[in-house]
């Protein structure tokens, strides 16, 4: 995908002064880099002191030993997925081939490299994804865990054959500051984690081509921090890599002011990233998640190097990991919300460990769990290594800045997120928040009174999800469309106007008119956006917990126009249509269940599955793979004399 000049102006359009002209000073330097390449200073003495105590990897739980080790022996035998597309290669890696396209991105000064041409440089994420080392992670955790040096030694083979390959400032891997700054704090966490192998100076620390480019990641991110209307989940990634090798790599005349500086952009990102209520600005859960494994790997490396953060980036930590408590369904699982990439800010875990669990068993050893938090039974890696280096909330000596909640929170007004839970573990997310974060939005959808509804942990009326970013416009803007959510569309349009995958110009004002999610017998939750010119789209939303009915009225307030509801079912859900009422039936547990799920009459109704021309019908579990799921399609016309009422029941 290449951007047209179109493009340039609407996303010129979205920054301001301040970021035009920091943007413009960005390109005079790059300019300037492409000549003026400076040597690493020399490094003499420098020793890594950021290490695991005695006896914290004898606490790592065996069953997550267990996983943790089969992962780290597909990885020694080249195995490896990412994004949907299997790999084989990994014994002796690529790193510039997309295995997904065949192509193998460009070489030469990084700024020239044109990543967001699919035809020229491949997939950029599928080339990416290997290179933030976080399979390498494993690995050296393997280590840690068995004392097996075969694993250290992969981990060494692969770093010196991606140094030797990607020299500062040439080739894909200097492009995007994100990847520069997770890849630093996996360099730190290998380090730490190899720290008993006799070889592991010689790779780090002893290493001149190793302190060359661990000293140009940190000047690239100093010199090129994301801005202004970027400034979302990167900037976090790129400041706590870079305050985490800062920490932890020590050794350079610029650690100091590096670590500082980086100190001080993570905290106020952190609180700018944020809402008061603890839920990620983005509004996108995937995020939410990576910006909190990025902010608790970079109070991990603090704690190690007895470095004094603000109280206000663990309070920030802390509303993080008590709203992620309050959200998840039963089973443990988020919202499915917004753009979701699969990114995580650190990997020390096999495959089957569930990420939000573990997020929440950090938790509960930093911070301490609340009464009212679900319980977490699942085991991690991560947890007793990070909460090892971090030191508990507990013992910080000073009284919390805030008050935590006393029983669990389920409307987050300043987000406009509403959760309403019923019997039957009937779980329903309600969204009334904001168009996303910033002037672009970037990682929002045009998904404004969207409901989410579960059953036990089953998706019953879904959010497909995101699928992908580049290369693929089509079904980018279909899984981020008014139409892939379970919503409303008018006159075949979108509520907020798309200037490109990771823009928006104009955004949905959307605001909630009423929440009461624990009211006496039945929960409710109105709201209402102007997205579409001249109308007024508003809805309520009822669950009944003697009934377990879930009752949804969709009213449009102004002229007459053309109407598209749709509900997306979860790929788990079979359905049969008569007329306007489907019969949805699924497994749980080796258990049948079902629902009835009655549409407005006055939509005629049709059910579409696995659609591509256009696309309709699809879920995507994860960036990359989509899967057939049955969507239900009402059309027909609004003209304000009477609302659309649904009524979703589940049976026994």
């Amino acid at each position: 995908m290449t951007m047209s000049a179109g493009w340039y102006l609407r996303r010129l359009s979205r920054m301001g002064p301040r970021e035009v002209a920091g943007r413009a000073g960005d390109t005079v330097r790059r300019r300037r880099w492409r000549s003026a390449q400076p040597d690493c200073p020399t490094v003499s003495g420098a020793r890594f002191t950021a290490v695991l105590l005695a006896g914290t990897v004898a606490a790592v739980p065996p069953d997550a030993a267990k996983r943790l080790v089969a992962e780290a022996d597909l990885l020694m035998a080249g195995h490896a997925e990412f994004f949907g597309v299997a790999r084989d290669d990994l014994t002796d890696p690529d790193w510039s081939y997309d295995p997904k396209t065949g192509r193998r991105a460009p070489s030469g000064y990084a700024f020239d490299v044109p990543y967001r041409n699919e035809s020229v440089a491949g997939d950029i994420k599928q080339i990416w994804e290997p290179s933030r080392h976080q399979y390498l992670t494993v690995l050296a955790a393997a280590y840690a865990v068995t004392g097996d040096e075969r694993y250290a030694e992969r981990v060494a083979k692969h770093l010196r054959s991606w140094w030797a390959a990607n020299p500062p400032l040439r080739g894909v891997h200097w492009i995007s500051g994100i990847e520069l700054g997770i890849r630093l704090l996996s360099w730190v966490w290998i380090r730490r984690l190899l720290d008993g192998w006799p070889g592991a100076a010689e790779l780090f620390e002893d290493n001149p081509v190793a302190l060359n480019q661990i000293w140009h990641h940190q000047r690239w991110l100093a010199a090129f921090p994301s801005r202004g209307s970027s400034a979302n989940n990167h900037v976090i990634a790129e400041t706590a890599g870079q305050f985490a090798a800062a920490c932890a790599f020590n050794w350079f005349p610029s650690s100091a002011r590096w670590r500082s500086d980086a100190l001080r952009s993570l905290e106020r990102q952190l609180r700018a990233n944020t809402f008061d209520s603890g839920l990620n600005r983005e509004l996108a859960t995937e995020y939410h998640g990576l910006v909190l494994e990025l902010g608790l790997a970079a109070l991990a490396e603090a704690d190690a190097a007895n470095v004094q953060v603000p109280e206000s980036l663990r309070l920030v930590l802390l509303r993080m990991t008590d709203a992620l408590a309050a959200v998840v369904d039963n089973r443990l699982r988020p919202p499915r919300q917004g753009d979701a990439d699969d990114g995580h800010g650190l990997i020390l875990d096999g495959a089957g460990t569930d990420r939000w669990a573990s997020l929440l068993a950090t938790g509960d050893a930093v911070f301490g769990r609340l009464e009212w938090w679900p319980a977490v039974t699942g085991t991690d890696v991560r947890t007793p290594l990070l909460a090892a280096l971090i030191r508990p909330y507990s013992d910080k000596g000073t009284a919390p800045a805030v008050t935590r909640p006393a029983s669990r929170p389920a409307h987050f007004a300043d987000a406009g997120l509403t959760i309403l839970r019923g019997p039957g573990e009937i779980w329903c997310r309600c969204d009334g928040g904001p168009h996303g974060f910033l002037s672009i939005a970037a990682h929002a959808h045009a998904d404004a009174l969207s409901v989410e509804v579960r059953h036990d942990g089953v998706d019953v009326l879904a959010d497909p999800g995101t699928y992908c970013y580049h290369g693929q416009p089509e079904w980018r803007q279909y899984f981020r469309s008014t139409l892939g959510h379970n919503t409303l569309r008018l006159d075949g349009s979108d509520q907020s106007v798309s200037g490109g995958p990771f823009l928006w110009t104009r955004h949905a004002r959307t605001r909630v008119l009423a929440a009461d999610p624990s009211g006496e017998g039945v929960a409710r939750w109105c709201a209402e956006h102007d997205g579409y010119q001249r109308s007024v789209h508003r809805r309520r939303v009822e669950l009944t917990a003697a009934s377990q009915e879930l009752r949804v009225v969709d009213e449009v307030r102004g002229p007459r126009r053309a109407v598209h509801l749709a509900f997306h079912l979860g790929p788990a859900i079979a359905a049969d249509l008569a007329d306007n009422r489907a019969v949805l039936t699924w497994t749980r547990d080796a258990e049948d269940r079902s629902a009835v799920l009655d549409l407005p009459g006055q939509l005629s109704w049709r059910a579409h599955r696995g659609e591509s021309d256009p696309p309709l019908g699809w879920y995507s579990a994860g960036f990359g793979r989509k899967e057939p799921t049955t969507t239900l399609v009402g059309t027909g016309f609004a003209d304000g004399a009477e609302g659309f009422t649904t009524v979703l029941r589940f049976r026994g």
